[in-house]
């Protein structure tokens, strides 16, 4: 019987791929009007099915506790009008940015007459595994049927009626504006093996795009045998430099901990020159401790102000809450390269009037954003006016920071002649 319900699964999930592939092509030939008329038609319909979504969100919700979700995770996944409200405005935003598809991005004409392009193109099916974030659910569908990609969407079981309303209503309406309607398909099955099956389907899916815990990141990082756009942590760093306004530097270091701690790109780390350590490292620790956050040193810190030894691991750790590991350093050579050592290569800042200091910086930190006198917490697409982003990579290809449209195409060369041939 496992077997046959093996064979099963197999078969469910490669009917998806197939029909997302498909799906793709026609995408791939719709113009931005119709792209558009989906999202806004949409925004409505999710506004005039808010009953029935909250109806569905009661379930989740219900079923919560059962999943030993947190009070912060239950929030996440809680559902009001407002908050519909908020999707359905999401949905407008994405309508309105450019779409990135069929734009030139260079040309040339050669000597002998032949006009050659680089023109952006769909990347064709999306795999995005992500949490229970039933939001989450319609901004990726959004930003890949917008940037002309079909989407496959494995959302967490917590937020499966949820998601699963939210999905039917965004089909409905791309069958009636004339979308393909597998352009957004959701897994409906809670078996964990299904994410394998499709991790080797690389013939229908060119992308697979993991949202959620390290664990799962770096199983599909493993698994999968298309690429894989990602990030596996978010150890944040900020330095004060020698040449920092130490008043901006305490506003810019709470605000990157503390705005909001549970996000990939809230600072985990601080590093401190030496020369304003004695004077800064009061001035944060208050402000800090206001915000229950334990800091965590080096004994050169600690010699500073009371705190708890950091251990090793604390050097590299992503927190998500509050804790925070404090560092202090000769010079910003030593402060990049105890980043470019313990950091995820997600965002590290430098607070410093110095423009010579940030320059070296910014070139020396190996990291997918690097702010100058700014909170880390900037690094998101909306910030970056992106629009939507469908998460943050800190890889180096395909795409690097967050991704938005643009990071959801490619390119291809299209080459027009008049009877050219090559001698």
């Amino acid at each position: 019987m496992a077997t046959a319900d093996a064979t099963n699964l197999s078969s469910h999930c490669r009917h998806i791929a197939d029909a997302a592939r498909q799906a793709a092509s026609g995408l791939a030939v719709l113009d931005a009007e119709l792209k558009n008329a989906w999202l806004l038609a949409s925004a409505e319909a999710l506004l005039k099915s808010t009953s029935e979504i909250l109806a569905a969100n009661a379930q989740d919700i219900a079923a919560a506790p059962d999943y030993g979700l947190s009070d912060a995770q239950i929030d996440r996944l809680v559902l009001d009008e407002q908050r519909i409200a908020g999707i359905a405005q999401g949905l407008r935003e994405v309508a309105a940015l450019p779409d990135p598809c069929g734009e030139v991005i260079e040309g040339q004409t050669r000597p002998g007459g032949l006009q050659i392009q680089k023109v952006r193109v769909p990347l064709g099916v999306v795999f995005f595994i992500y949490e229970s974030r039933p939001n989450v659910t319609a901004d990726a569908a959004a930003i890949c049927v917008k940037s002309g990609n079909a989407v496959i969407l494995r959302g967490g079981k917590e937020a499966a009626h949820s998601s699963a309303a939210i999905v039917d209503v965004l089909r409905r309406v791309a069958a009636e504006v004339g979308l393909p309607e597998a352009a957004v398909q959701l897994v409906d099955t809670a078996d964990r093996a299904a994410v394998g099956h499709f991790l080797k389907m690389d013939d229908a899916i060119d992308v697979t795009i993991p949202r959620g815990g390290e664990g799962l990141i770096r199983r599909v990082a493993s698994e999968a045998t298309m690429p894989v756009i990602k990030h596996f942590h978010g150890n944040c760093h900020v330095y004060v430099d020698a040449a920092a306004d130490l008043q901006m530097a305490v506003r810019i270091t709470e605000n990157a901990k503390c705005q909001r701690m549970g996000v990939c790109n809230a600072c985990e780390s601080l590093l401190v020159h030496r020369d304003v350590a004695e004077r800064f490292l009061p001035m944060v620790a208050e402000v800090l401790s206001g915000h229950g956050v334990e800091m965590r040193g080096d004994q050169r810190s600690r010699a500073i102000v009371d705190m708890p030894a950091a251990s090793e691991a604390d050097w590299g750790a992503e927190f998500l809450g509050p804790t925070i590991s404090v560092a202090v350093v000769d010079s910003v050579e030593q402060a990049a390269e105890h980043i470019n050592r313990y950091g995820s290569r997600h965002t590290d800042a430098i607070v410093t009037g110095d423009l010579r200091t940030s320059r070296r910086f910014t070139a020396m930190v190996d990291s997918a954003a690097v702010m100058v006198n700014a909170s880390t917490r900037f690094n998101d697409g909306s910030q970056f006016g992106l629009g939507a982003e469908i998460g943050i990579s800190t890889d180096k290809f395909h795409a690097r920071g967050p991704c938005g449209l643009r990071e959801l195409t490619t390119y291809k060369y299209i080459v027009h002649g008049d009877g050219h041939i090559r001698s």
